[in-house]
């Protein structure tokens, strides 16, 4: 059975090779209500205009991006950049809701004109330098942030599977979440017009977890909301 024209459509973003965090993240948007869809370079086309964008992790983001050179050897995906920052323009000129996951929350950043970290493994002082896929960091959230309403917690959590982080905040963005070496674990828009909302961790893999689970209908609720009113209440999540 073809599924129906008005369910909200959420665009996934990510890398030309098709990996299992897409998969739990479209199955999470499916969860909650929206139709999915992948973009990716040569796949760049949704079947429909859509409501809302995911931006996966991945590949770290060329630092040419904001200004810097590369410090460190790493992994670039120039297209992929090219696509998802095409993207944001777009959820930007239609308001669209984003939600930016890892390499997502660093690139809603640096399409705003913020800059990152490129290297904070040598920076830790309280948290190991491992990674987690399991939710064994904890985050505290901002109080009064969008995010600590949608998670209805103070602390969280979390899984780390990042070496860079956010460093300087992009044009009406605020800290919405940080980790014990206060290293930005989460951002956010601020004042009225588009919900974006980025997380340095992974819930897609947290999937077990209801607080992990809210924040992909909360996507969808600010989407659905976008669509009915011509725009979303920043007040309302």
């Amino acid at each position: 059975m073809a599924e129906s024209s008005d369910r909200i459509l959420i665009a996934v973003a990510g890398p030309r090779r098709y990996l299992f965090d897409i998969h739990l993240i479209r199955l999470a948007l499916r969860a909650s209500g929206a139709r999915t869809c992948y973009l990716c370079p040569g796949q760049e086309t949704p079947p429909r205009p859509i409501d809302g964008l995911v931006i996966a992790g991945g590949d770290h983001i060329h630092p040419r991006h904001y200004q810097q050179l590369p410090q460190i050897e790493a992994r670039f995906n120039p297209e992929r950049d090219r696509v998802e920052m095409a993207l944001l323009d777009e959820a930007r000129e239609r308001s669209l809701p984003v939600l930016g996951i890892c390499r997502g929350a660093q690139l809603l950043n640096v399409h705003r004109g913020g800059n990152l970290h490129q290297n904070i493994t040598p920076m830790r002082r309280h948290t190991r330098p491992r990674r987690l896929i399991t939710a064994m960091q904890r985050v505290r959230l901002t109080p009064r942030s969008r995010l600590s309403r949608i998670l209805r917690r103070d602390r969280l959590g979390a899984n780390r599977l990042h070496s860079q982080a956010i460093h300087a905040l992009g044009t009406r963005l605020r800290v919405a979440a940080r980790d014990a070496d206060n290293f930005v674990q989460a951002i956010e828009t601020t004042g009225p017009g588009q919900w974006q909302v980025g997380v340095q961790w992974h819930p897609e893999y947290l999937l077990y977890h209801p607080a992990h689970r809210r924040l992909f209908s909360a996507l969808v609720n600010a989407a659905q909301r976008r669509r009915t009113f011509g725009k979303v209440d920043l007040r309302r999540h």
